[in-house]
């Protein structure tokens, strides 16, 4: 009877120096543990420069390879089909001047993006009948009801994107993160979708 050996593939890996990757670097391997140290050792992929930036290893074309050398073993594959592998290069260190001018930008962005809406809702107008409806009086300038508005408009958008710098309010994730997750899962589906033909790539013997 064969051994049965399941393999889960990582759905996500990234590389700073090119190299040879093994069995173990991109797949969990359920197996006897005499059996699993040979496979975790099973070269699969030797990176290179005519990579790029992306590597899809295909669990097919995996399971094809290793079954060649353990005949005796059958491989049952679950979960993710694909490791993507990315290609990370050595990042240079910030420019401050480019820093602060995209900070000035957004900054800038953000106020114009807030004042335009308040003037397309008449806010200020709003605030004033508000003053009136409690007050009695008119006035222009309620500053007693927009300093606090102001306040707590900034404490909200602190609350919302649940982040003070690094610290994170709860455990939650923020809606911006929500985001950033559904374009990466967005950009995965597309990769693995056209860029097919790296999966044709059979792993060196």
């Amino acid at each position: 009877m064969s051994e049965m050996i399941y393999l889960r593939m990582k759905k996500h890996l990234e590389i700073t120096t090119l190299k040879e990757l093994k069995l173990k670097d991109i797949a969990h391997i359920s197996a006897q543990p005499v059996w699993k140290k040979k496979l975790e050792s099973v070269p699969i992929y030797r990176l290179s420069k005519k990579d790029q930036s992306i590597v899809i290893i295909d669990g097919f074309v995996i399971i094809d390879h290793i079954s060649q050398l353990f005949e005796d073993m059958e491989f049952q594959l679950i979960g993710p089909e694909q490791t993507i592998i990315r290609i990370l290069k050595k990042s240079k260190s910030p420019n401050i001047l480019f820093a602060t001018a995209v900070w000035l930008i957004l900054f800038i962005g953000t106020a114009m993006t807030l004042m335009n809406f308040h003037y397309d809702v008449s806010m200020q107008e709003v605030q004033q009948k508000l003053h009136f409806l409690l007050t009695g009086k008119e006035n222009e300038y309620p500053l007693w009801i927009q300093i606090p508005y102001s306040l707590g408009l900034g404490l909200g958008m602190l609350l919302f994107f649940n982040h003070w710098f690094n610290r994170r309010f709860n455990e939650e994730p923020s809606p911006l993160e929500v985001e950033i997750y559904k374009y990466q899962q967005d950009l995965d589906n597309y990769v693995i979708q056209y860029e097919s033909e790296l999966n044709d790539r059979k792993p060196f013997d």
